[in-house]
């Protein structure tokens, strides 16, 4: 439930990005297929929020038009980092989300792993 809330700061506006399921005839919106972390209902304002923090499209980790196909292997580093994330934030005892995709992309597909160089005189 904090993995969501932090989802649901972090992507904002994103968080409509992605169409939403397709209705069936007259019927509601079908449930996403091949969901392996996220619940149905954690689907669109997670993808908004990895669209935020990666500076992606879906396309990114997904086949064009086939949303729940696994033959893109970055969605299966998504999901893996998906379950990073939570691990790291079920460490801290208060409940609270202190570790989001965030935090580290910032705004990067690849995090950058050392710091940019100082600038003159500093």
């Amino acid at each position: 439930m904090r993995f969501l809330a932090t989802v649901l700061l972090l992507a904002g506006a994103a968080m409509y990005a992605q169409d939403a399921p397709k209705k069936g005839p007259g019927g509601p919106p079908q449930p996403h297929k091949n969901l392996k972390i996220l619940t149905d209902d954690e689907v669109r304002p997670m993808m908004g929020a990895f669209r935020a923090a990666l500076g992606q499209q879906c396309t990114f980790c997904h086949v064009q038009g086939d949303f729940a196909a696994d033959t893109n292997p970055k969605k299966d580093i998504a999901r893996k980092m998906i379950k990073m994330v939570n691990d790291d934030n079920a460490m801290f005892a208060d409940g609270k989300v202190h570790v989001t995709c965030y935090t580290c992309h910032r705004g990067k597909n690849m995090p950058e792993t050392v710091p940019p160089p100082a600038a003159p005189g500093q």
